[in-house]
């Protein structure tokens, strides 16, 4: 029961329930939980390692965690899917416990290698929940919404995104936990309080947190005189974000959403006065060959001479070749800017192998998307160069760090089009609104959120929301922000080598106190 108790407190830690924004002493405490229950493990061990107690208390706090941070799958497949409630919640507790996993299996290995000396037990920890989390990443197309490290955007380790990203930031966090955990769990600890040496840890942890969360306050606030020149501004460039708020209930209606979508996104496009304007995703609901006849063609030309741009997300294609893209308009280009849509959603843009007979039992309209390119260009507009990536793309930092291998013609603005209604008025909308925010941090770039629902907003280099519209209301958004130029440390090396760097020191970490376990015995 503590596990799982600790597993929803780590899902709260993400994005709270009472006020929807990531909470970073949560998540530390909750982890903290898990890893007092692997010492205690270790510590309760009479000559045999008890690696199957560890894992299962690592897949109990995984499971709740994962359950309770992707709950709201349940409105998008009973809600809007028609799939019967009790089945709906079997495939969200499925899913989760399947992901899970992967973290039980970090808790054997706490287990069956725990080092002796505190701190490479404290390693052994770290890195086996790193490889979790890379695995949930990249597995079966990768599912890493709510990784750990999401929840320090507002905390002391938020300044080492830029050097480590996000899941580095996680690894950061769990590694501190585990010296916490060690060092409370040490039976030695009370008869050695009034040593000096015995608050080394401690004190060496106060200060790594105090110097990060200083380091922390400089990024969000900007440690300089205001009026200081900025070498890595790329100027400003002001945008309309179009929040439509069509219910994803009569989305593809007919008389109904589509009506709606194309009447109010046209008649805004049309009536635009700001130099770019930006729709969600699926904006237009429709292929081109669907429109009514000129009207793709009447945004085209409206777009096509002047001073101003557009944005619009679109479908593409036809027969069995279409793609969830955007569509860029700009004066004077002939063709078309296009983005397509690199990282699609299973279940939702297109149908794993043997899970035919799943989708089936749902009222939604699916199929198979063509995927689109890794790194594809930017959009070139008013000095700026906008990277445009659709829904849950975002996730993916490594696949938008593809987009930094050249400086010069690396993106200065990030754009996420995104349409969640699928999932309501819940907590999903703020989860992905601290994703963005993760992402401008890592990339020291704004990032510019159009959504049908929420949460549309603009977001600075800094992470700090800037501009927002209501969420579940039909508005423009107006916005201002400053394009960058130069690469954080984590851009550079992601976009070289991906994600291996942490691949290699989890396994190198790993490998080590497998050697060592083998040595002892």
């Amino acid at each position: 029961m503590l596990m799982v108790v600790a597993g929803l407190g780590q899902a709260m830690s993400i994005a709270s329930p009472w006020d929807g924004q990531p909470q970073w002493w949560l998540q530390m405490a909750t982890l903290g939980v898990l890893a007092w229950r692997l010492e205690r493990i270790n510590a309760q061990r009479d000559g045999s390692r008890d690696w199957r107690s560890g894992a299962l208390a690592a897949w109990l706090f995984a499971a709740a965690w994962l359950t309770g941070t992707t709950w709201w799958l349940f409105i998008s497949m009973h809600t809007y899917g028609g799939l019967p409630a009790a089945m709906a919640a079997v495939a969200v507790l499925a899913l989760s416990a399947a992901l899970s996993l992967y973290y039980g299996v970090a808790g054997a290995l706490q287990v069956l290698w725990a080092p002796r000396r505190p701190a490479a037990r404290a390693a052994l920890f770290a890195a086996a929940w790193l490889l979790a989390e890379l695995l949930r990443n990249t597995w079966f197309t990768g599912f890493p919404w709510g990784a750990g490290g999401y929840a320090h955007l507002d905390g002391p380790l938020m300044a080492f995104a830029r050097d480590v990203g996000v899941y580095g930031v996680g690894a950061l966090s769990a590694f501190i936990v585990a010296i916490v955990a060690a060092w409370l769990s040490n039976p030695e600890r009370a008869r050695s309080v009034r040593r000096p040496a015995a608050w080394a840890a401690p004190l060496a942890l106060v200060v790594f947190l105090g110097w990060g969360g200083y380091e922390s306050h400089c990024i969000s606030t900007q440690c300089k005189p205001a009026d200081a020149p900025d070498p890595l501004s790329a100027g400003r460039i002001r945008a309309q974000l179009l929040q439509g708020n069509i219910p994803q209930d009569e989305k593809f209606v007919p008389s109904g959403g589509i009506a709606t979508a194309l009447q109010w996104y046209g008649e805004k496009l049309q009536a635009t006065e700001a130099p770019l304007v930006i729709t969600p995703e699926t904006a237009i609901p429709l292929f081109p060959s669907q429109l009514p006849a000129g009207y793709l063609d009447a945004i085209t030309a409206r777009f096509s001479n002047g001073a101003q741009a557009a944005i619009v997300g679109i479908p593409l294609g036809g027969g069995s070749d279409y793609t969830n893209s955007v569509l860029g308009l700009l004066p004077g280009h002939v063709p078309r800017y296009r983005y397509d849509k690199h990282h699609l959603v299973p279940f939702g843009e297109f149908v794993p192998s043997m899970f035919r007979w799943f989708t089936d039992l749902m009222n939604i309209p699916l199929g198979d998307f063509r995927r689109g390119g890794l790194a594809q260009p930017s959009l070139h507009w008013q000095g700026q160069r906008i990277a445009p990536n659709i829904c849950y793309e975002d996730l993916f930092g490594d696949e938008i760090g593809a987009n930094f291998r050249d400086e010069a013609t690396a993106p200065t603005v990030l754009l996420n089009v995104s349409n969640i209604a699928w999932f309501g008025n819940s907590i999903a909308i703020d989860q992905h609104e601290a994703i963005s925010r993760m992402r401008a941090i890592e990339f020291d770039r704004p990032m510019l959120r159009a959504t049908n629902t929420g949460a549309t907003v603009a977001i600075d280099h800094r992470g700090r929301v800037t501009h927002a519209i209501p969420r579940m209301t039909r508005g423009v958004l107006d916005v201002e922000v400053e394009g960058r130029n130069g690469l954080t440390p984590y851009a550079r090396w992601v976009s070289r080598f991906g994600l291996w760097p942490l691949w290699i020191v989890a396994l190198a970490v790993c490998a080590a106190a497998a050697l060592a376990a083998r040595i002892r015995r």
